[in-house]
């Protein structure tokens, strides 16, 4: 269970399009002065060293965040989210990668506070690291973020940004992101909810997001990311997903205008493409 580490995937194209997302939701919750609370249920690391020995074993970062980094051509949701990695860069050079919580600091006011869940004992211990300076806005849970979740519902800010990012390793993952879902929407109803998912020939990958907008939520919005053709042997993940309930009014255009960018510069074969699919009831 405790197998799967992000530090082998950090940056890559799937990392591009989750941050990319949460960094627009993020913004656009900063447009007014109440505090938000931002909640991530599998919080990883905090940040990754692109140079260690699980980055530089696949080195996933150079078909993702590698190629946007001196473009100077960025639609506007892309140069914020790389503005924000420059934030871990200040250098210049392509050297560390922040994961989904130090991405979330970036855009958190002093009114602000993370939650953040993580089981892996490593990368729990690398977690508090990254933000034992920040111990007033920032609380650190060694703990099954599915479950934990819960004990949050609804945050004293009655606003919140929850990421439900698990690395799906088990066929049991997949239903739990629905039940987590179901039940932290009967919790907080007027949450908005990002979970992230990968593009993979197994069915419980497939059904993912149907089974997602079946949960009957008022408003959701669907985006997906190929950057390949779906592996011959039908193992290998070949794009990402991000399902947001309660999205932004302003985020399906806002995608629209970087989502083709993206397929341009991060597709690796004709099969390369994008979805986009939102519902308001």
């Amino acid at each position: 269970m405790l197998s799967y580490r992000h530090a082998f995937h950090a940056g890559n194209h799937a990392d591009v399009l989750k941050h990319a997302v949460l960094l627009e939701l993020l913004s656009y919750f900063n447009r007014k002065d109440k505090p938000w609370h931002y909640i991530d249920t599998h919080a990883g690391g905090g940040c990754y060293a692109l140079d260690s020995e699980q980055a530089g074993k696949t080195a996933e970062y150079v078909d993702g965040i590698a190629r946007l980094w001196d473009r100077d051509d960025l639609p506007e949701p892309l140069a914020a989210y790389r503005a924000a990695v420059a934030q871990f860069n200040p250098h210049g050079r392509l050297l560390f990668y922040p994961g989904s919580p130090a991405l979330a600091m970036t855009a958190a006011r002093a009114q602000d506070r993370l939650r953040l869940f993580e089981l892996h004992p490593v990368d729990f211990e690398s977690l508090e690291r990254t933000f034992a300076s920040e111990t007033e806005r920032v609380q650190c849970r060694k703990a099954d973020g599915f479950a934990a979740l819960k004990s949050l519902l609804p945050p004293p800010s009655r606003r919140a940004v929850v990421l439900i990012d698990p690395p799906y390793e088990l066929k049991e993952d997949y239903r739990r992101v629905v039940d987590c879902l179901k039940d932290a929407l009967r919790r907080f109803p007027t949450g908005t909810y990002a979970v992230w998912y990968p593009l993979l020939a197994r069915p419980e990958a497939r059904a993912l997001p149907a089974r997602l907008a079946e949960i009957g939520a008022d408003s959701w919005l669907d985006v997906r990311l190929a950057v390949r053709q779906p592996p011959r042997d039908g193992f290998g993940m070949f794009g990402s997903g991000m399902f947001i309930v309660n999205p932004p009014w302003v985020l399906p255009e806002r995608l629209e205008a970087m989502m083709s960018w993206l397929v341009e510069t991060l597709g690796v074969d004709e099969a390369a493409g994008f979805d986009l699919e939102h519902h308001i009831e």
